[in-house]
């Protein structure tokens, strides 16, 4: 038995995906009403990774997401400001000399979204997000490999880019909708968090399939598990299709049942956005707004 299989023998899963499915829609149905009220999605507001990462982006359009951001207190008194702005590294020196709110600057990094280029790439695009200005790094997992069994290789990538990270949070994303199956993201969950990921994450927002809410039971399972055997606290991060207040909700529901409120913080728990915060804006305000 080699290392992985002795690492995923330790952190079984056996549930079908028919179980999943009806263990989270059990936990949603039950706990849905309770949460979804004002203070919660002034909360999810608060953890979200205000994102943009489309090819058109411009410096003039992070610049103005950064102004939005350092402005908000002025036009929302009261409401918590997001956790941090996402985009791609070669705009992280812009966010960096606009932003005057201390929140995150996230970058992806590595090859986002798929993951296929050469290691030695995604050091050096790593190390270069973090010189300009990056404090947090999102990684993809190198799907292709995982999928083909290459688990050593994946372990090796994340950790060694996690090394290059240092004290900076390094986010792992699984891309769990090309993973498709409940085990393929448990395994895919464990094996990230056994080489260094602070925070695992669902998805790119770059594939048909992103966030789901049964993606989210599995990963904060596994994300249980963990602690339980190890001690150490993961974070977590749904991304890609979280754009509405009922589905944030959703999202916050699974992780407060399953991992409790110590997850319940921006430090430990973000949503991946770009439409979501103006949505959770117009619930907390019952206005349509369109700010950001």
């Amino acid at each position: 038995m080699d290392k992985f299989q002795e690492l995923f023998a330790q952190y079984p899963f056996a549930l079908t995906e028919e179980q999943v499915k009806a263990e989270t829609a059990k936990i949603i149905k039950e706990h849905f009403d309770e949460n979804n009220n004002r203070e919660v999605w002034m909360e999810c507001l608060h953890q979200i990774d205000l994102t943009t990462l489309s090819g058109d982006d411009t410096i003039e359009k992070v610049e103005g997401m950064a102004h939005h951001v350092n402005e908000f207190s002025k036009h929302f008194p009261g409401i918590p400001n997001v956790a941090a702005i996402c985009v791609y590294p070669a705009m992280a020196e812009y966010v960096r000399k606009a932003l005057t709110e201390k929140i995150g600057i996230a970058c992806v990094s590595g090859g986002f979204p798929a993951s296929q280029t050469f290691l030695e790439v995604k050091v050096a695009e790593t190390a270069m997000a973090l010189k300009a200005g990056a404090t947090e790094i999102d990684i993809v997992l190198s799907v292709g490999k995982f999928l083909e069994g290459r688990y050593q290789e994946c372990f090796d990538e994340i950790a060694e880019l996690k090394a290059v990270c240092g004290q900076h949070h390094l986010k792992v994303i699984l891309e769990t909708g090309l993973l498709k199956t409940p085990e393929n993201i448990w395994k895919a969950s464990i094996l990230s968090m056994a080489a260094g990921a602070d925070f695992i994450k669902t998805s790119t927002g770059k594939i048909a399939v992103n966030a789901t809410p049964e993606a989210t039971y599995v990963m904060c399972q596994a994300i249980k598990a963990w602690k339980q055997i190890t001690g150490n606290k993961v974070c977590y991060k749904p991304a890609g299709g979280v754009s509405t207040t009922e589905e944030a909700v959703q999202h916050f529901t699974l992780v407060k049942e399953i991992l409790g409120g110590e997850w319940l913080n921006n430090e430990s728990f973000r949503f991946g956005a770009s439409r979501l915060a103006n949505n959770l804006l117009t619930s907390i305000m019952g206005q349509e707004i369109k700010y950001f």
